[in-house]
């Protein structure tokens, strides 16, 4: 290409920018929404970011960090620091997005990059992944990221008639067997532990036909220390004394050959039962066959397990504070077993698709507290953001922060009791409501493809989910449960289970 032409082509790239600009400014405009500067501010470098943290985790906690810089600026959109900051993070800077109407820019591939944005303002060591960036730290601009994401979606399209049958067998049985023992000889118990034993058994038999048990092994240990490894910048009240706390946790990462045997162990396991999957599937998408067995790893691991460690107790959660003053266990519960009976009496999928009440309880679930409530992204050009109020200019380069638990209970989209757990919100609704719930990195009406960053696993957690409550009520009438925290989700203790007392119609 001659150097004119190469010029020409600059020229026209500009222009066309120049006019999507236009475009931008003159559909705010239209929208009737004056253009406006962020609102807040960085305060003093170093400093500021370590105070935000402190505020962020300890003194104020998440939901007031936002909500107070909501009322300060009057305004969903505005310029903050977000943790963890120093040492750990070089720049904390972030644009907050936290409405209904802004939030979405994050899902627009032409104005936002997702490369290495996963964890937020902090990467953590290629070492802790086989030095390889996973597919959940590419752009989709990226080459890699077409060839990983299908070989993913091609896994999870060709295991699709083992999901029930492994979770029936891997989970539903042996969970619900051991909590009803643990409840007869100790008046209680911890579903989460339950749940992480079984969820990582669940996944091997799901994806491969061979659970950890099955190879003779036992990895919850192995995977939770990886995970934690990772993660642990984004948690807080594991002990009693924050600055200590803080210190460990959000001030300097952690060196990876902590858990280099750990990584290694899972590795093996994945080496020995993805052969066959890692084999066909991934030369077909072109990828070598280590790379997809770090990927396989970290999609299985990160993922689907650490997402259903999350997920899993905060549906209970909700059912659980739902039990004492409405009759949406027993409504559930004659759905599930009426669906069921015109089955034969099994759990199928054309059963499953019956059961609306169980679906909108896992969306509105997924919708009032995501699995995933953070969003990142750098804005690869200057833009217009438009927020419900107002509109502001975006330059090139700055990262965009979504918290989604203020975004999908947005009041002006889901009206009064948007804070509320409805059950059947999602009832009919057809898309309407659903575009806007978007824990999966995009709108649930929407599908992931090798384009985009949406959850390649989405529609296999939304059926886990569902499996889920739909196997609970056809085993029990009904179930008490006392709910905390712990770490990054919900804590749930069963009390009592009522056995189911009618049979499958």
């Amino acid at each position: 290409m001659s150097s004119v032409t190469k010029k020409a082509a600059a020229a026209a790239a500009a222009a066309a920018e120049e006019n999507i600009d236009r475009d931008n400014a003159h559909s705010a405009a239209c929208n009737g929404l004056e253009i406006k500067e962020i609102p807040g501010s960085y305060g003093i470098p170093f400093i500021s970011p370590i105070m935000d943290r402190l505020e962020y985790f300890y003194f104020k906690g998440q939901d007031n960090f936002f909500k107070t810089r909501i009322e300060r600026y009057g305004s969903t959109v505005f310029r903050t620091n977000m943790p963890p900051g120093p040492f750990m993070a070089s720049n904390p800077r972030v644009i907050a997005v936290l409405d209904a109407k802004s939030f979405p820019v994050l899902f627009d591939s032409s104005r936002i990059e997702k490369k290495d944005v996963l964890y937020g303002t902090y990467l953590p060591s290629t070492k802790l992944t086989g030095n390889y960036r996973i597919c959940a730290n590419l752009d989709p601009s990226e080459p890699n990221h077409a060839k990983i994401k299908q070989f993913l979606l091609n896994l999870l399209s060709s295991r699709k008639d083992q999901i029930i049958p492994a979770f029936r067998t891997s989970f539903v049985a042996p969970l619900f067997a051991k909590l009803e023992s643990q409840i007869t000889s100790n008046g209680q118990s911890d579903f989460n532990k339950l749940n992480d034993k079984f969820a990582l058994e669940f996944l091997g038999d799901a994806y491969f036909g061979s659970s950890p048990s099955k190879t003779g092994l036992d990895l919850q240990s192995n995977a939770t220390k990886w995970l934690f490894l990772q993660l642990a910048p984004l948690i807080s009240k594991l002990i009693p004394f924050c600055f200590l706390e803080d210190l460990l946790l959000h001030t300097f990462p952690y060196p990876p050959f902590l858990v280099k045997s750990d990584y290694n162990a899972l590795y093996s396991y994945f080496r020995s039962v993805g052969g066959g999957a890692v084999d066909n599937l991934a030369t077909q998408a072109g990828l070598s066959r280590e790379e997809a067995i770090h990927n396989l790893l970290y999609a299985t691991i990160f993922n689907a397990y650490g997402g259903f460690k999350v997920l899993l107790p905060t549906i209970l959660k909700w059912l659980a504070f739902s039990s004492s003053n409405t009759d949406l266990h027993a409504r559930i519960a004659a759905e599930a077993r009426s669906a069921v009976g015109g089955e034969n009496g099994q759990l199928t999928i054309t059963a499953l698709e019956k059961m609306d009440l169980i679906r909108s309880v896992v969306y509105e679930a997924l919708r009032i507290d995501p699995p995933v409530q953070f969003q990142y992204g750098h804005a690869k050009k200057d833009f217009i953001l438009e927020s419900h109020d107002a509109a502001f200019q975006v330059r090139k380069g700055e990262m965009i922060f979504g918290y989604q638990p203020f975004a999908t209970t947005d009041s002006r989209v889901f009206g009064s009791d948007a804070r509320e757990f409805v059950p059947d919100r999602f009832v009919g609704d057809n898309g309407r409501l659903l575009k806007y719930v978007w824990w999966s990195n995009g709108p649930e009406t929407e599908d992931p493809t090798v384009g985009n960053k949406q959850c390649a696993g989405k529609d296999f957690v939304v059926l886990v989910a569902r499996l889920f409550v739909a196997e609970l009520f056809l085993r029990y009438d009904s179930f008490t449960a006392v709910v905390g925290k712990f770490l990054l989700g919900a804590q749930v203790t069963f009390t009592s289970v009522n056995k189911a007392k009618t049979k499958i119609a």
